[in-house]
């Protein structure tokens, strides 16, 4: 099965105070650079979203697409953008994984689980979960889908993403969180200081 893979870098990173929270270094590498590194090895292409000028992504050769629906409309956003560019440029994947550019840590093997678990279950969508909490941008998605997102991202206004999901079959797959949380995010200035300690526990 081919796939894209989805790097969701187009939120305003509030509380960050800002700016490109994906381009923020840890560790001696962006955690853009991080997330990629995992990433790349899953998936048969990758595309970045994200808003804004997209020359401050140059240095990573990827294309980047922006969010079709205005104003920050939250990751729902991202992923149409995703499957759009799917549809036109790698017709040959019916499936996009998407991740969070601020989740160092995402398991090596996210694709292949969430692929197993969405045939198992045969299921329409599929979102990875940790501890007991579900992680939905972490999820699998299917471009056949694409018109209807849109329809409830752009007629509906519908913004979080649990509830689109659950309009369709969704299969949770679960992920061990120890010895640390794969989806472990870098949201505040102090949880970069945590993720820097946590780079030293773990083999890249």
């Amino acid at each position: 099965m081919k796939l894209v893979g989805l790097l969701l870098a187009g939120g305003q990173s509030r509380r960050m105070g800002g700016g490109d929270k994906a381009l923020r270094p840890l560790g001696g590498m962006t955690l853009l650079e991080r997330v990629i590194e995992r990433l790349r090895p899953q998936v048969d292409a990758l595309v970045l979203n994200a808003n804004g000028d997209p020359a401050r992504f140059a240095r990573f050769a990827l294309p980047v697409v922006a969010d079709s629906v205005p104003d920050f409309a939250g990751p729902l956003a991202g992923v149409l953008a995703g499957l759009d560019w799917t549809a036109e440029h790698r017709p040959d994947c019916p499936l996009v994984v998407s991740v969070a550019t601020d989740a160092p840590f995402l398991p090596a093997d996210l694709a292949a689980k969430l692929v197993a678990g969405l045939e198992d279950a045969q299921a329409d969508l599929a979102c990875a979960a940790s501890g007991g909490r579900p992680h939905p941008v972490f999820g699998l998605w299917p471009v056949r889908l694409r018109e209807d997102l849109r329809r409830a991202v752009v007629e509906e206004g519908m913004r979080k993403v649990d509830l689109w999901t659950a309009r369709h079959r969704l299969v949770t797959v679960s992920f061990a969180d120890r010895p640390i949380d794969p989806f472990f995010n870098a949201n505040r200035p102090e949880d970069f200081a945590a993720a820097a300690a946590l780079l030293q526990e773990v083999t890249p």
